[in-house]
């Protein structure tokens, strides 16, 4: 009998990057479709969110109420729960909408779910630097006082999206119910993100148990890299590592574990 050839480090990486690029040309045409703006929506529907919330905060004056610039507040915690919340929404179905696919000896379930958030990933990551981008040259918004700060947040955000939708998925697997429940449990985590309050406002009681909640701390620190020393934060970088490891080996374990029983061995 022949023995199957042995892959590489660096073949195995090339096999892993075509695979990868396959299913996000598949994921985009899927989703997005050929006609009108296409995948450009990837980057649109995000722009037109964030300008809708702040239509709402511009309209009901709410730079009355503080001297800080409502524009960069909202634009600095919005799209970055967003990015959170559709990535992990967006795992739920990857297996079933690609179940056909795992056929192929190259494709497997951990690549079905990394590429649906990816996708989610790096959409609403262009679309932030894009909004940002904008605002700044219109003068609607300063430059950010430390961007690599606020890179390092944003890595850090996108790290648990990963991890938040890898264990999000396989629970919606095993109980197909959780798929709906967790949609509306992500509705209830947007006012807890932090993206529309800063920590330092709220009462001491209040802080502590807020503090407790790793996107709040992501949130804390984005905020922290765009406005500087003008405003009081208290993300702690540590706890967001440690809570996103604790999600991605949680959630690669969980998913490895339900993959024998969908692969075809």
């Amino acid at each position: 009998m022949k023995e199957l050839h042995k892959t590489t480090l660096w073949e195995s990486l090339m096999i892993q990057k075509r695979v990868t690029g396959a299913l996000l040309m598949r994921e985009i045409i899927t989703r997005y479709g050929r006609n009108n703006i296409g995948f450009l929506w990837l980057f649109v529907e995000p722009l037109l969110m964030t300008a809708f919330i702040l239509m709402i905060w511009t309209f009901f004056r709410a730079d009355s109420v503080s001297t800080l610039n409502i524009v960069a507040f909202v634009v600095t915690g919005y799209p970055l729960m967003m990015m959170w919340r559709n990535a992990s929404n967006r795992a739920i179905g990857a297996i079933s909408s690609n179940a056909s696919l795992l056929y192929h000896r190259n494709v497997r379930v951990l690549d079905t779910i990394f590429t649906r958030m990816l996708l989610e990933i790096a959409g609403a990551t262009i679309a932030q630097m894009a909004i940002m981008a904008v605002l700044v040259i219109m003068g609607w918004m300063d430059a950010p006082s430390d961007i690599f700060y606020m890179l390092i947040a944003w890595i850090l955000m996108a790290l648990f999206a990963v991890g938040l939708g890898l264990v999000i998925c396989s629970v919606a697997f095993k109980f197909e119910a959780f798929g709906k429940i967790w949609n509306t449990l992500s509705f209830v985590f947007m006012p807890l993100s932090g993206a529309f309050f800063f920590v330092h406002s709220l009462p001491n009681n209040v802080r502590e148990y807020a503090l407790m909640l790793p996107i709040v701390h992501g949130t804390e620190m984005f905020r922290a890299g765009y406005f500087g020393s003008s405003v009081i934060t208290y993300e702690s970088i540590g706890f967001i590592v440690l809570s996103d490891l604790v999600l991605l080996l949680l959630g690669l374990a969980m998913v490895a574990k339900f993959s024998k029983g969908v692969e075809p061995q």
